[in-house]
C-alpha cells in the first residue's frame, strides 16, 4: 500500500495537537498499520535524544512510542530551542546549525524546506500512514511568508488537513469560522474537516455548534473529543503546560487535570497540604528558559510527594525537603534570573537548615562555583559565580553532548537510564564524588554530606528502582510504576479517540502525498 498522510493543524497553540496525534498513532497502529509521526518544525526546550545521537522534540518521541518504534530525527527535522535575548538555537536533522533571532529565522526558514521534505519522504517510504502535526495556527497571516510548519508544508507536500479547535478556551465556533475566512482558497481546499477538542459536559448541547460551523465553512466534523484528565500523565510538549496551570486563593493550587499532583507555591510562608500521605515536599523554581522539565513527571505522580512548581515572583517554600534546579537552555541567563528572584538566598538558607538540593544538567552547572560562556553559545558571552554548593566549575563550548546512557547511581547501586544533552565541560575536585556511574564513566557530583548532588543525565527519575531509592533516602515511599503508567495512558488515549473520533473517515481523507517541490 502506498503511504498515506494526514496533517493535524490547530486553530492555535496548546489545542491538543500533540496528544491527539499520539492517540491516533496508537489507535491506527493497533489496527495493524505502520504509522509514523512527523512535525516539520517544532519550538520547544523539551527535547529527546535518539539512539543515533540526534535531537528532536519531546512530543515526537512520545508519538514514536505510541507507534511502537524508536524515535528518529526524521520525525522532527527542524527544532527551535528558545534561549537568551530572544534568539533560538536551530537544530536541523538532529544537529545544531546555529542560532537566530525570530526576524532572521523567518528569512532562513524557506531554505530548510528541502530538508523537511526529504525527511518526510524517508518516513513515508517506511509507513502506511504518516500523521503530521502542525505548529500554532495556520491563520497567522503575518507569519505565512516562509512558513514551513503549517500550510507551507501542507501545500508543498499536498497533504490534507484536519483542523483542531479547543472548546475549553471558548469561542471554538469563531476559531473555525475565522480560520476559514482568513485562509486563501487554495489552502482552504486542503482542509478536509475539523475536530473539537477538550469538551466538558453534554456533547449533545453542541449539535447546534456543529451545524453553525458546517453552514459557514462546509467542513465536516470528525468528532467532538471530551476532556481527558489522564492526558496530564503524559509528558508535555513545552512550557505552555506550566503557564496554563491555575492558581487558587489558598497557598497552593492543585492542577485541574487530576491526578497530576504538581502544585504552585504562593509564598514562603506556606504549610503542607492537608494530605498527610504526602510526606515529601519538592520545590522547583520555574526558570525563564527551563528545559526538559518532563524529567520531573515521575515525581509529580508519586502519591507520597508534592511537587511545587514555583513561578517568578513567588518565594521557594521554607518547609521544602528538596529543591530541584531543573535543566536550562540558557544557564547564565537563568542563573541571573534565579538571583533576581532571590531564589539563591532561599536555596542557600534551605541548605544551611539541612535541606537537600539536586541539580539536573543546567541546574547542576548552577550548583558549582562558576559558569562561563566565553563564546556566547547560549546568549551574550560572559561568566558568573554559581551557588557554590558543589566544588565544580563549567565552561560552555565545544560540541553539544547528545547520547543515550545507562548505568547506576553510586550511592544506591540502583539502575539509571536516560540521555545527555548539554554543552561544555565541568571540572573540579567535586567530581571525585560522582553521583552516577554510566558504564564506567563518572557523571555528576555529590557533596561530602550527601545533601547536594547534580548530574547531566536526563530522564533518570523514569527508572522505578532509582526513584524508589532516591525517595527512600528522603523519607518517602514510591508507589508508581512509571513506564507502565505511560503505556496504559497511551492505550487509554487511543481508546478515547476511538470512541469519539471517526477514524475510518480520517483515514479515508488521508492520501499519498505529492511533493510539489523537489526534496
Amino acid at each position: 500500500m502506498a503511504a498515506r498522510a494526514l496533517m493535524l493543524q490547530g486553530t492555535g497553540s496548546d489545542v491538543g495537537k500533540s496528544l491527539l496525534v499520539a492517540g491516533l498513532a496508537r489507535a491506527f497502529t493497533r489496527r495493524g498499520l505502520t504509522v509514523r509521526p512527523f512535525k516539520p518544525q517544532n519550538m520547544s526546550n523539551n527535547a529527546a535524544v535518539t539512539a543515533a545521537g540526534g535531537e528532536i522534540g519531546r512530543a515526537q518521541a512520545l508519538q514514536a512510542r505510541a507507534c511502537g518504534v524508536p524515535p528518529t530525527t526524521d520525525m522532527n527535522p527542524v527544532l527551535l530551542k528558545p534561549q537568551a535575548m530572544g534568539a533560538a538555537q536551530i537544530v536541523v536533522n538532529g544537529r545544531v546549525q546555529g542560532a537566530a533571532a525570530a526576524r532572521d529565522y523567518r528569512a532562513l526558514a524557506p531554505t530548510l524546506l528541502p530538508a523537511v521534505l526529504a525527511a518526510f519522504s524517508r518516513l513515508a517510504a517506511e509507513a502506511d500512514l504518516v500523521l503530521v502535526e502542525g505548529a500554532g495556527s495556520p491563520a497567522e497571516l503575518n507569519l505565512r511568508a516562509g512558513d514551513i510548519a503549517n500550510m507551507g508544508f501542507a501545500t508543498a507536500a499536498d497533504v490534507p488537513v484536519a483542523l483542531i479547535g479547543d472548546i475549553e478556551r471558548g469561542g471554538v465556533i469563531a476559531q473555525f469560522v475565522g480560520t476559514h475566512a482568513l485562509l486563501p482558497a487554495a489552502e482552504r481546499a486542503l482542509i478536509a474537516g475539523y475536530i473539537v477538542n477538550k469538551f466538558r459536559g453534554d456533547i449533545g448541547l453542541f449539535t447546534g455548534g456543529i451545524a453553525a460551523i458546517g453552514e459557514r465553512t462546509g467542513w465536516p466534523c470528525f468528532g467532538v473529543v471530551p476532556f481527558l484528565p489522564d492526558a496530564a500523565l503524559l509528558p508535555a510538549e513545552d512550557s505552555l503546560a506550566l503557564r496554563s496551570r491555575p492558581n487558587s486563593p489558598d497557598c497552593f493550587a492543585a492542577l485541574a487535570m487530576t491526578p497530576n499532583r504538581s502544585v504552585i507555591a504562593r509564598s514562603g510562608a506556606t504549610k503542607r497540604s492537608g494530605n498527610a500521605a504526602k510526606s515529601l515536599r519538592i520545590a522547583v523554581p520555574v526558570l525563564p528558559h527551563i528545559a526538559n522539565f518532563d524529567d520531573l513527571d515521575p515525581l509529580r505522580l508519586e502519591p507520597g510527594a508534592e511537587l511545587v512548581m514555583v513561578p517568578p515572583g513567588w518565594k521557594l517554600p521554607r518547609d521544602a525537603d528538596l529543591v530541584i534546579l531543573p535543566g536550562s537552555k540558557a544557564t547564565l541567563a537563568d542563573l541571573a534570573a534565579l538571583r533576581r528572584e532571590g531564589w539563591d538566598i532561599d536555596i542557600l538558607a534551605h541548605r544551611r537548615h539541612g535541606g537537600h538540593v539536586l541539580g539536573l544538567c543546567g541546574g547542576f552547572q548552577m550548583l558549582g562555583r562558576r559558569v562561563a560562556d566565553p563564546e556566547g553559545r547560549e546568549g551574550p558571552a560572559g561568566d558568573a559565580p554559581g551557588l557554590g554548593l558543589l566544588d565544580v566549575a563549567t565552561m560552555l563550548g565545544g560540541d553539544k553532548q547528545l547520547r543515550e546512557a545507562d548505568g547506576v547511581e553510586v550511592a544506591s547501586g540502583a539502575a539509571v537510564q536516560g540521555f545527555e544533552m548539554h554543552l561544555g565541560q565541568t571540572t573540579g575536585s567535586g567530581l571525585a564524588r560522582p553521583m552516577l556511574d554510566l558504564g564506567g564513566r563518572p557523571d555528576g557530583a555529590v557533596s561530602a554530606d550527601g545533601r547536594v548532588a547534580g548530574c547531566y543525565l536526563h530522564g533518570l527519575f523514569a527508572g522505578d528502582a532509582f526513584r524508589r531509592a532516591f525517595l527512600r533516602r528522603l523519607g518517602a515511599d514510591s508507589a508508581v510504576a512509571y513506564e507502565a503508567t505511560i503505556e496504559r495512558t497511551l492505550d487509554g488515549l487511543a481508546d478515547h479517540v476511538e470512541r469519539h473520533l471517526d477514524l475510518d473517515a480520517l483515514f479515508a481523507v488521508s492520501r499519498p502525498p505529492r511533493l510539489r517541490r523537489a526534496a
